[in-house]
């Protein structure tokens, strides 16, 4: 298991928390609440990550999320989809069943906007509050403890686990009302595949032409163009390296919620559809688990 790195935490008063989801976000998170003092319980569907992730970090394993919920401060999630999320919450055995009158339910999970209303106001029904926070900065970002936390619920929950969440997170910001923070997401989604297809055309065309692609994302990168995508991934995408990295399985997941949402809303989105297609071409093409700077890929 790849522990969390070294960070310096706030000083926060220990809480009892759980977390769900053990994935290659949600153990790194996990391992930071741990490292930050507090008493954390972990469920995960499979239980021998829990048990290697207690070799790791100390702290305990719960058969079911229900279990894991009892007695909890706070209960974080961070799971594959809407009805994986549905599952560990209101399924058998889901930690709704557990949760404490006004304890906090944080899920962390890249979800619909429409399942952050519809579990929020059966939270609030039940006495606690419900928290939808999506991450963006991927298993790097949780690893090093920066991710940015997006937002969306009660003003007086989220400050009472704004604290707890900064043990991974670099910035955590409510942005309105439940559901606000997965739409934040979209729109953070929105924006990295537009900016992932035009650094992909920009290193292919640049290849064609015969630059040192290296020199010249050296120059414009000090300049307008500069993005993290093109710090970040520019280098290995000139290098048809994707073997790490968020997986275009993952961003076509995040893309449908975008497209779903845009259909309600009446936004439109043609350059995302446009990109969601050709991440379905990488998918033909075996890259289901590739980075999604692979689109370039279709490109050569």
């Amino acid at each position: 298991m790849t522990t969390a790195a070294s960070k310096t935490y706030e000083s926060v008063a220990p809480q009892r928390v759980a977390f769900l989801g053990l994935g290659v976000m949600g153990a790194p998170m996990a391992g930071h609440l741990a490292r930050a003092g507090h008493s954390v319980t972990v469920f995960n569907r499979t239980a021998s990550k829990s048990a290697e992730w207690i070799k790791t970090y100390g702290g305990r394993s719960a058969a079911t999320p229900a279990e894991a919920a009892k007695g909890a401060d706070i209960v974080l999630a961070c799971v594959g989809n809407d009805e994986d999320l549905r599952s560990v919450t209101v399924g058998k055995d889901g930690a709704f069943a557990n949760m404490a009158t006004g304890a906090v339910f944080v899920d962390h999970t890249t979800a619909s906007a429409e399942v952050a209303r519809e579990l929020s106001a059966t939270a609030k029904a039940r006495g606690f509050s419900f928290i939808d926070a999506p991450v963006s900065g991927g298993n790097l970002g949780a690893i090093n403890g920066a991710l940015t936390v997006m937002c969306g619920g009660d003003a007086v929950a989220f400050e009472r686990v704004r604290p707890v969440i900064m043990a991974f997170a670099k910035a955590c910001t409510l942005l309105g009302e439940s559901g606000s923070g997965q739409l934040a997401k979209m729109v953070n989604q929105i924006c990295i595949a537009g900016l992932v297809q035009g650094l992909a055309e920009a290193i292919a065309f640049g290849q064609r032409a015969g630059l040192d692609m290296k020199a010249v994302l050296g120059v414009i990168g000090k300049g307008a163009a500069q993005s993290w995508q093109m710090d970040n991934r520019g280098p290995t995408m000139i290098e048809d390296k994707f073997d790490f990295g968020f997986a275009v399985d993952w961003m076509r997941k995040d893309l449908g919620l975008c497209l779903a949402e845009a259909q309600r809303n009446g936004a439109r989105l043609p350059v995302t559809a446009l990109i969601d297609q050709f991440y379905a071409d990488v998918q033909v093409m075996g890259g289901t688990r590739w980075d999604t700077s692979s689109l370039i890929r279709r490109l050569r």
